[in-house]
């Protein structure tokens, strides 16, 4: 039940939010205290676009600041497909991961992830992850003031990861890395390869990552299909995102990306 002081940012969905005053509430879940350790050390290393971890209210739930702004629902906005918006999300993708540099990870480390998935996003079995990112840059995931993208909220699927996978998780919700009959309108045809290669370039890609964005990108494209059916048959709220149309979306993304490679090579080489 919803307290008199209390806003309702987000229900319905996997977790419900609130807002109380300048702060956030969300049910803790296991993987609560890692995701604060986390966000506190990324902020003390000058990463101020995350949300500041502020522990525990007296009901139990999780306590984060409250980031203002506004989170763009799908279908993208067209204020929200802009190259200058590519451009300053992979500049605060770089420097999320530059704070991230050196955090020892507990011990007693817990990960989130979708129902019935262990592993959705994580980098190939031949790369060794080395840092903890946010593996999950999808639209309500990212904060924009005056159409500009400022800040990132929900960590709930950081996870260790490399830059690459990281990026390329980025680049498929916002490049998007999807066949043209399922993006917003104004990107049905847009030139993925230049936006793949803008994104690249203002992060400062080297040219082994650029390398490993396209087998990245398919790695994570068969992932994301298993791992969503696999959700759907667990859990409700996938179940509905799989019916209305995750379940075709996938499969056409991974057709898109096998016919696309090569362009997508050629722009970042």
């Amino acid at each position: 039940m919803t307290q008199p002081d209390e806003q309702v940012l987000a229900e319905g969905g996997v977790t419900r939010v609130v807002r109380v005053g300048d702060t956030v509430r969300r049910p803790a879940r296991p993987f609560t205290a890692t995701v604060q350790a986390y966000l506190a050390h990324v902020r003390a290393r000058g990463a101020d676009f995350v949300p500041e971890p502020l522990g525990y209210d007296d009901h139990g739930r999780e306590i984060l600041g409250f980031v203002p702004g506004d989170v763009p629902v799908e279908p993208l906005p067209d204020w929200a497909t802009g190259e200058d918006v590519l451009v300053e999300l992979a500049r605060l993708i770089r420097r999320l991961h530059d704070a991230a540099v050196g955090w020892e990870v507990p011990l007693e480390a817990v990960w989130g992830g979708i129902p019935g998935v262990a592993s959705l996003g994580a980098p190939s079995s031949s790369e060794v992850p080395g840092l903890v990112s946010h593996q999950d840059y999808c639209l309500g995931n990212v904060v924009f003031r005056e159409q500009h993208a400022v800040a990132l909220i929900d960590f709930d699927l950081a996870r260790p990861t490399t830059r690459v996978a990281d990026c390329v998780n980025a680049m498929a919700w916002w490049v998007p890395l999807l066949d043209p009959v399922d993006r917003a309108p104004s990107l049905a045809g847009a030139d993925a390869a230049h936006r793949v290669r803008l994104f690249a370039d203002a992060y400062g890609m080297t040219d082994r990552q650029r390398h490993q964005v396209v087998p990245t990108a398919i790695t994570q494209a068969k992932g994301a299909h298993v791992g969503m059916r696999a959700a759907a048959e667990v859990d409700p709220v996938f179940k509905r995102w799989w019916d209305e149309g995750v379940k075709d979306r996938m499969p056409r993304a991974e057709a898109w990306l096998a016919r696309e490679s090569a362009a997508l090579r050629r722009a970042l080489l």
